[in-house]
């Protein structure tokens, strides 16, 4: 079963929490074992899974990525502008993927784990393809 979760994303960089969207995926599919897959197909944008206790992590993963991978422009691909450039850098360096476990009809995330969505080259309406396979 192939679902969508679409999300709208604020300007610039931003890790947006889709953890809940994604549990109600799972628990609507009706599978009791399995995994989901949560991809993204952008190339300006990826997923990460990590801490959603403190609200103050995700600044400081936006931070530290924009300080790694900072917009400029000499970027050799500039098709169009310097923040699509660093934000194919960034999406490569987070990755377009993850894949969790489903068991009893859940989706399995650590107590203080969130899915995270991470945009770089907001704002945009997003799409994240959710895979759900029995087994």
């Amino acid at each position: 079963m192939l679902k969508t979760i679409t999300i709208e994303t604020p300007a610039g960089d931003a890790l947006v929490d889709i953890t809940a969207e994604a549990k109600a995926l799972v628990a609507q599919s009706g599978v009791d074992a399995g995994i989901c897959a949560l991809i993204v197909p952008h190339t300006t944008a990826a997923i990460t899974l990590n801490s959603g206790m403190d609200p103050a992590t995700p600044a400081d993963i936006v931070a530290d990525l924009r300080r790694l991978v900072p917009t400029r422009v000499d970027f050799i691909h500039q098709y169009d502008t310097p923040a699509d450039a660093a934000a194919h850098i960034k999406a490569t360096l987070v990755g377009n993927s993850i894949t969790l476990a489903i068991d009893g009809g859940e989706l399995l995330v650590g107590w203080s784990q969130s899915i995270l969505f991470y945009e770089f080259d907001g704002p945009r309406k997003r799409e994240i393809q959710v895979k759900i396979i029995a087994g």
